[in-house]
């Protein structure tokens, strides 16, 4: 099976926008563990800003964009010694691919980095994603992790794409708001009515939100690829997902 695993910044960082050593160590053993057991494995990783803001020692996230890049590119580095440090001691080699809006859009460019991604994986390497945030400004800006995970599962044609994030999945309300909010274990169609139970941006540190996970499982059902949201608090459950049980969020491919 080949799979997409993306992991938002609440995941991997402390809300101080340090490293959550414990967490991420487990993120890296369990994929580990699923290359070893045959599974192709890509990482869509956030976080490079979040982990910049706290090497940087700044009390806040940067609103103005030279801010956001300078932590981006401050953050990205650690993310990658880190990756590149926990993978090494399962004997998988990691690989740094940055992406932008432009490299996506454009069909010359985004082939080359589907060859690319491709090459990487028949080499038995786990290619680790990020948009470059260290170069893109609003107008070549892919936005958000979510939706380039999305792309990159269709690019690499994924079996499964998995979201881990700070939330067990869609609820029928807000669970931080309304004690009544049910989990949704199964959506067959994103329709209007799914989409308007998304609420506002995710955390402080991170850019995302449920808005842009149901636009990820718009994109990658419509590619014929399954979608699963799910908390990344214990990043073991993937194990569960991959053999289809019933954790967090699944959304069904269109057939």
């Amino acid at each position: 099976m080949r799979i997409v695993v993306k992991v938002g910044t609440s995941t991997l960082a402390h809300s101080t926008g340090h490293l959550n050593i414990r967490r991420v160590e487990e993120l890296c053993r369990v994929l580990s563990d699923l290359k070893n057991a045959g599974h192709q494995v890509v990482l869509v990783s956030s976080g490079a800003i979040g982990m910049g803001v706290g090497k940087l020692g700044l009390k806040t996230r940067p609103t103005d964009m030279p801010g956001k890049q300078a932590a981006a590119a401050v953050g990205q580095c650690e993310l990658m010694y880190t990756y590149d440090k926990l993978f090494g001691e399962y004997n998988h080699t990691v690989a740094q691919v940055l992406l932008t809006g432009e490299d996506v859009e454009n069909p010359e460019r985004r082939l080359n980095a589907t060859n690319t991604l491709s090459r990487l994986l028949e080499l038995g390497a786990l290619p680790v994603i990020n948009e470059n945030d260290t170069v893109a400004t609003h107008e070549i800006a892919v936005g958000d992790n979510d939706t380039l995970s999305a792309i990159v599962a269709e690019c690499v044609s994924a079996d499964l794409l998995v979201l881990l994030t700070d939330i067990d999945g869609l609820y029928t309300a807000d669970p931080h708001k309304d004690k009544n909010a049910k989990l949704i274990s199964r959506v067959e169609g994103v329709t209007d009515e799914i989409l308007a139970l998304a609420g506002g941006a995710g955390s402080s540190l991170g850019t995302g939100g449920m808005a842009t996970k149901l636009r990820a499982a718009q994109m990658a059902n419509a590619a014929g690829i399954d979608m699963v949201i799910a908390n990344g608090d214990a990043p073991e459950v993937l194990y569960d997902i991959i053999d289809g049980k019933a954790v967090g969020t699944r959304f069904l491919a269109e057939k």
